[in-house]
C-alpha cells in the first residue's frame, strides 16, 4: 500500500529525485520513461498532467517537482534525519526554495540567452544572475551544511544543482561552488544514484 515508485528519466532533474530516494535508504520501484510517447502518453499524464519528469507515487500520494520531492521524502521518512526539526527550519526553507525559485530562474534564462533589461529586473524574481551568485556563494561558504550543522534534503538539491550546472557551464565555476558541490556529491549515496542512473542511459537509447 506505501510502495515507493520513481518515474524518471536519466537524464532529467530525476537524478535529483534519484540521488533523496538514496539518501532515504527504502525500498522503491523506478519507471524509466522516454520524453516522446513514454512521458507524454495517457496512462503517464494522468499521473503527471506536465508529462514530465520526475515524479514520486507514495502509495496514494503523487508528488512532483524536484524541491517538493525532497522536503516530502524527508518529512515522510523521519527516520533518516533529513530535515531540521521543526523549529529549526528557517535556513532549510529559505535555500531549498532559493534554489527552486531564483537559481533555477536565473540559470534558465541564461541558458537561453534571455537577458533580463535592467529596467526590467524588479519584474523578475531573482533580480539579475549575478546576485543569485552572489548570495549562493555567501550560502555555501565557510559553513559544511546549507541548512545547519547537519546535511539535509536542502543539500540534496542545491549540492545536485550545483554540480549539473558546473558541469555544463550554467553556473559560474566559484572555489565555493566547487568545494561544496564536490563534499555533496562525494557522499555515497550520491555516488550510488549516479552509478544507478548510469546504468539506466542503456535503457533511454
Amino acid at each position: 500500500m506505501n510502495e515507493l515508485v520513481l518515474y524518471t528519466n536519466p537524464m532529467s532533474r530525476g537524478r535529483i529525485a534519484r540521488w533523496m530516494l538514496e539518501e532515504v535508504g527504502k525500498p522503491y520501484r523506478v519507471e524509466i520513461l522516454g520524453f516522446g510517447s513514454g512521458m507524454k502518453s495517457e496512462s503517464y499524464r494522468r499521473i503527471n498532467p506536465m508529462g514530465k519528469v520526475p515524479t514520486i507515487v507514495h502509495g496514494e500520494r503523487i508528488i512532483t517537482e524536484c524541491a517538493a520531492i525532497c522536503a516530502y521524502l524527508a518529512d515522510a521518512f523521519p527516520e533518516a534525519g533529513l530535515a531540521p526539526a521543526t523549529g529549526d527550519r528557517a535556513d532549510y526553507y529559505r535555500w531549498l526554495f532559493f534554489a527552486a525559485g531564483p537559481l533555477e530562474a536565473a540559470v534558465t534564462n541564461l541558458s537561453l540567452g534571455n537577458d533580463v533589461p535592467v529596467e526590467r529586473q524588479r519584474m523578475v524574481g531573482y533580480g539579475t544572475y549575478d546576485h543569485v551568485m552572489d548570495a549562493l556563494e555567501n550560502a555555501v561558504s565557510n559553513r559544511e551544511f546549507i541548512a545547519g550543522e547537519r546535511f539535509s534534503a536542502a543539500d540534496v538539491y542545491i549540492g545536485a544543482q550545483l554540480s549539473w550546472g558546473l558541469q555544463f557551464g550554467t553556473i559560474e565555476k566559484r572555489p565555493a561552488f566547487e568545494t561544496y558541490a564536490k563534499r555533496m556529491s562525494s557522499r555515497e549515496p550520491a555516488r550510488r544514484a549516479g552509478a544507478l542512473d548510469d546504468a539506466d542511459m542503456a535503457k533511454v537509447q
